[in-house]
């Protein structure tokens, strides 16, 4: 969000590319008709609030005004024939609604702990099922802060007071998904707003364990000295570890909130073919099986998942990443499962002039599209984020809107 989102790893993995990214060749025509167009499936948006990507505009408005501002991207959404909002509710181990666990959140009132005034998570499902709209609660599970300082948090943060459960790590801090115990509480602290509010879905972003830093490692081997004992290595722990987060987070949401749904939007590229056949034909400098330790595919094939967003933020055609190629291997993955595939889309990209020739074209983005609806297994999109749904630079919304968006948005199911 902004220079330290959600989507950050979007630049890291960029230049993680061995080749530089090419201009779109599309083999897509902008022209060419959508094969199917049905007003049912998921059309989402992120709805970021880390830093203060998306909402509020800026930390300490007054209560009043915070709401407006969250309606009026609702609002926004319905313009646009949206059906869905994932808003971020857990940013940095806080909460943007009354929790017992943890503090609220600095990006609401710009302290950590200071009641805002209002339960912002309470008014987004309320005000989003009036306008027909889902509502999905964003959790970021393990990351504590964007700072590596424990004393810039408040006195009373569960990291404070269980320093043994946090590791310092690329200038953030982390809770350590190797302990039992933190993956017992972050569990405790999401499934608090799961039972307390009538969300539609329950989501995690891409970060399990945080992106790769050169020359930093993740200092977990007490942990795996004391948990670690059967795996093969240190990499099969931690995926266990990530594996158990995953799979007893679905199972407790159905527990919860039987009409909730749980899913994932991790990145875009599980590995490599050069690394494993099994891999999609890319060159990602990021695998999330080997860097950040989730084997996604896995919990697609399983079934863990209601659903899953991969974000897919490159264009057809681009070198090292090619959208065309990507989107059908996500398709296959998908096929015969009962997980849902949606297709994460970055519209944040769309007329940026710091990106590729592609990204120039309004059009881009209609043509990911058309080509997804070859594929019966992608069930929708979501687009990042919804401060870009409202500016549409580029107009590139307007155009996909214009082409794919003609019926007004059913439920996403």
């Amino acid at each position: 969000m902004g220079g330290v989102s959600r989507r950050a790893f979007a630049v890291a993995a960029l230049s993680a590319f061995t080749m530089a990214p090419a201009a779109s060749a599309a083999p897509v025509s902008a022209s060419e008709p959508p094969v199917r167009r049905a007003a049912a499936g998921m059309r989402g948006m992120w709805l970021a609030t880390v830093a203060g990507r998306d909402w509020p505009t800026r930390a300490g408005l007054g209560a009043a005004e915070q709401r407006a501002e969250l309606v009026e991207h609702l609002d926004n959404a319905v313009r646009h024939r949206l059906n869905t909002v994932f808003l971020q509710v857990r940013p940095t181990a806080d909460a943007l609604w009354p929790s017992p666990y943890e503090p609220w959140s600095q990006y609401l009132s710009g302290s950590q702990g200071r009641d805002p005034g209002w339960d912002p998570l309470g008014t987004a499902v309320e005000e989003a099922h009036a306008r027909g709209l889902e509502l999905h609660a964003w959790f970021n599970p393990y990351r504590v802060s964007l700072h590596d300082d424990p004393s810039h948090l408040v006195p009373a943060h569960p990291a404070r007071k269980h320093p043994e459960w946090v590791v310092p790590y690329g200038g953030k801090l982390y809770y350590n998904p190797g302990l039992p115990e933190v993956r017992a509480f972050v569990q405790d602290a999401m499934l608090d707003a799961v039972e307390k509010y009538a969300v539609d879905g329950v989501h995690f972003d891409d970060y399990f364990y945080p992106y790769p830093v050169t020359g930093e490692s993740f200092d977990d081997g007490v942990a795996f000295s004391t948990f670690g004992s059967g795996f093969g290595s240190r990499a099969d722990w931690r995926r266990d570890n990530i594996d158990r987060l995953v799979r007893e987070t679905a199972a407790r949401v159905r527990k919860a909130r039987p009409s909730a749904r749980f899913g994932v939007s991790p990145f875009g590229v599980w590995r490599n073919a050069a690394t494993d056949e099994r891999g999609s034909d890319t060159r990602a400098g990021v695998q999330t099986y080997d860097d950040l330790y989730a084997d996604t595919r896995k919990w697609v094939r399983e079934g863990w998942l209601d659903y899953v967003v991969p974000q897919l933020y490159w264009s057809i055609g681009q070198n090292g990443a090619d959208y065309a190629k990507l989107l059908p291997w996500w398709a296959e993955v998908a096929k015969g499962s009962r997980t849902q595939l949606y297709v994460g889309e970055a519209l944040y990209k769309a007329g940026d002039p710091a990106q590729s020739a592609a990204w120039q074209d309004p059009a881009e983005m209609s043509r990911h599209l058309t080509l997804a609806a070859r594929h019966p297994q992608v069930r929708g999109h979501v687009f990042f984020s919804a401060k870009d749904v409202a500016e549409d630079r580029g107009r590139a919304m307007a155009r996909l809107a214009a082409d794919h968006y003609t019926l007004p948005a059913a439920a996403p199911r």
